[in-house]
Formats: C-alpha cells, structure tokens, sequence
C-alpha cells in the first residue's frame, strides 16, 4: 500500500500546498482508481499523519516549508532525515507530521512505512489568505505530476 498525505492550513496562503496537492491526488484516484494507493488531507494534524500511515509500505507527505530559500524550491527528502521526536507537551498542536514519523516507527515499528519521502515546498507567502503564490502554484504542479507518476507505477507491481 502506498499511502500519500498533504498537509498544511488552507488558509494560509501557501501553507496550503500539500493539502491542495492531496485533494488534486484524490480527483485524480476518483478517475484512476488504485486499490493500492490512498490518499488523505490531514491538514495540520500530525496525529492523523500517524495513524492514517500505519500499515502502509511505502509513504509520501507533501507540505510548504519557510527555509528562506527561493520560493517555489522543490525539495525531496527522505523521511528518516526528518524525523524528530516531540518535545513534551500537553497540546496536540505541537505534535507535527516529523514527530508523527518517529513516534509510529517507534509505537508500531514493522506497521509503519520504512520508505517515506517528503516533498516540501518552499513558501512565498504564509499570511492569512486562500491563493497559492504563482512559484508555489507552478511548483505544485510539478509534484503533483511526479506523485501521480508514482501513482501509475504502483499498479504495475
């Protein structure tokens, strides 16, 4: 099973990036559909990311990332570079899809996805707003075509 999740925050201009990402993915699946494949928005819930990856191979999480490079950058990065394990906290909000990576590996060991890549999209503009920038825009639908490649891959194995 491959299992693919956007995350970020609608309305928060290119925060959104993955989550639209996931929702293009999920329109595409409704017309090619793909029993091995599964995709979900989980917004900003690192919880969800956990949860929704467990029993999966093979994992793909595409959010925006604020590294100060050139916006629009594409970055594919394997998981296990970005693991971190949460600081303690009682709010859930603390918990991020990085946290998520490392404490399912850790809670469900082999029912965890040991190939994950991560696509972060760097960031123009992450104030309060429902338009992706043009860089982050052109960006996602560069992923968008390599994921849905991975896609078409996937039902030939």
């Amino acid at each position: 099973m491959l299992t693919i999740i956007g995350c970020g925050n609608l309305n928060r201009s290119d925060d959104a990036v993955g989550v639209i990402v996931a929702q293009r993915l999920q329109q595409y699946l409704a017309q090619n559909p793909n029993p091995k494949v599964q995709v979900y928005d989980c917004g900003t819930a690192g919880m969800e990311v956990m949860f929704q990856a467990r029993g999966s191979k093979q994992l793909i999480i595409i959010d925006a990332s604020s590294t100060g490079s050139e916006p629009g950058a594409v970055f594919k990065v394997p998981g296990k570079e970005l693991e971190a394990l949460p600081e303690p906290s009682y709010n859930l909000h603390d918990f991020r899809w990085d946290n998520a990576l490392a404490t399912g590996r850790k809670i469900f060991q082999n029912d965890f996805p040991q190939e994950v890549t991560v696509y972060l999209i760097e960031a123009a503009n992450l104030n309060l707003g429902l338009e992706l920038s043009p860089a982050v825009k052109h960006s996602a639908d560069l992923v968008f075509e390599e994921v849905a490649a991975t896609i078409r891959q996937n039902i030939n194995e």
